[in-house]
């Protein structure tokens, strides 16, 4: 009796659990997302206030951010191209960018996800007249050879940094406008590959490939995630791999890349298309385990071109070495792991389109970010890729600001629901 008594009451437990199961079976039905996406590995790191862990790690790559720029083109007025600037002209101006992003992200904390989801088709289709304009001589700004740029005066406006935005609202806004019919292929892929198609040929023509990648892996990874039968989404995938493929052989420059890719210390490469590849890896030879010291790159002296943007990685490399590009890429691949929680967290809640676009966000970040380490590092073709929110650049910065804030928006309408509070 004394023995019986001790015993826990494993019939009330069992029947608890059989009930919780029962719920978790019901919420699967109803939530349209796919089977492996659940609430117990969403949980927040606590129930009120924003994700700080997040902000300090973005304050943080901001602040290096600034460090790294200076460093990087503080010898650019020796050239004669960049004599008229001052040593610390690059460094001001993207000083300026961050404050002008802050300011952004803090209007952005104020607006509610439902505005977005009521303004992504008009986002998106602003952001394509955007792209038209560019292409429009006197109106749009080449440089070396590529039209991507608006002239606002303070600063060239880059219309592919808010496509990847829209891209990711437009996609998460047109899942859950379609969730009846993703089973059904003409209905729910094709008016989706339509809308890629526009965004890639305008792309295309400026010529920003590179950014044309990000916007498709958004797409794409949206339809994924949203749950688009398996087969229509490999079959899709399997167009975008072939014209991304034929683009590469039917056009020269773009096929002498690869092959200098393939070999970039050939004579024949290494001073012409293998130049910047071949300057990169000699930086991060140089840097070994812990780098030169700061300010002692000798490729940012001139030899590598685009230090301070697409070759930031290659100046920490030398100046910082290999344990701090270990850190940065640890960084990078925590923020987009935290913005995939925050999207599944939303997801479980039943905030559906919230979800989807804070993944989209996360697809986004994480994209870019190894397309351009990759380039860096010699394992990818080289593509004009920044570095988010390292690399100079006022679109890029304000963008990547922007669209942090909003998942950090998603993530706080997120604890408001989980504590009874109205989103």
């Amino acid at each position: 009796m004394k023995l019986a008594a001790t015993l826990p009451d494993w019939s009330g437990l069992r029947e608890r659990l059989a009930g919780l199961w029962a719920r978790g079976r019901e919420g699967s039905e109803h939530l349209p997302i796919r089977d492996w996406v659940g609430g117990a590995t969403a949980r927040p790191t606590s129930v009120s206030g924003f994700d700080t862990a997040l902000i300090w790690v973005v304050v943080c790559l901001l602040a290096f951010s600034l460090v790294m720029v200076y460093s990087a083109s503080v010898a650019m007025p020796d050239s004669p191209k960049f004599s008229r600037y001052d040593t610390s002209y690059f460094l001001v101006r993207q000083s300026a960018f961050v404050g002008v992003a802050f300011v952004a992200a803090v209007v952005t904390l104020q607006i509610p996800i439902a505005t977005w989801e009521k303004w992504a088709p008009w986002l998106f289709a602003t952001t394509l007249a955007l792209l038209i304009l560019t292409l429009i001589p006197f109106i749009g700004k080449g440089v070396n050879g590529a039209r991507r740029w608006i002239p606002l005066g303070i600063m060239n406006f880059q219309p592919s940094e808010l496509c990847k935005l829209a891209m990711a609202m437009y996609a998460a806004s047109y899942m859950v406008r379609k969730m009846e019919v993703k089973e059904n292929f003409i209905k729910a892929v094709w008016p989706m590959a339509v809308s890629l198609g526009v965004v890639g040929v305008l792309l295309l023509a400026e010529p920003d490939m590179g950014a044309f990648m990000v916007i498709a892996a958004i797409a794409l990874g949206i339809l994924f995630l949203g749950g688009v039968n398996g087969r229509m989404f490999l079959l899709s995938v399997a167009v975008l791999v072939g014209a991304f493929v034929l683009m590469i052989v039917f056009s020269e420059f773009r096929r002498q890349r690869i092959f200098a890719y393939l070999d970039p210390w050939n004579p024949n490469y290494a001073q012409g298309k293998a130049y910047q590849l071949t300057h990169s890896l000699i930086a991060f030879g140089r840097g070994e385990v812990f780098g030169q010291g700061l300010g002692n790159s000798i490729e940012k002296l001139h030899y590598l071109p685009e230090a301070h943007t697409d070759f930031l990685m290659a100046v920490i490399g030398e100046e910082l070495g290999f344990v701090t590009v270990v850190l940065v890429i640890l960084a990078f691949f925590w923020i987009t792991r935290r913005v995939f929680v925050i999207g599944r967290q939303a997801i479980a809640l039943d905030r559906v389109f919230a979800g989807l676009m804070a993944q989209g966000i996360g697809i986004w970040f994480g994209a870019q970010s190894f397309i351009n380490m990759g380039v860096n590092l010699g394992v990818l073709p080289t593509k004009g890729l920044t570095l988010p929110l390292l690399s100079y650049g006022g679109s890029g910065v304000l963008l990547n600001m922007v669209a942090l804030a909003i998942v950090l928006r998603v993530d706080q309408e997120n604890r408001q629901l989980m504590r009874g509070g109205r989103a």
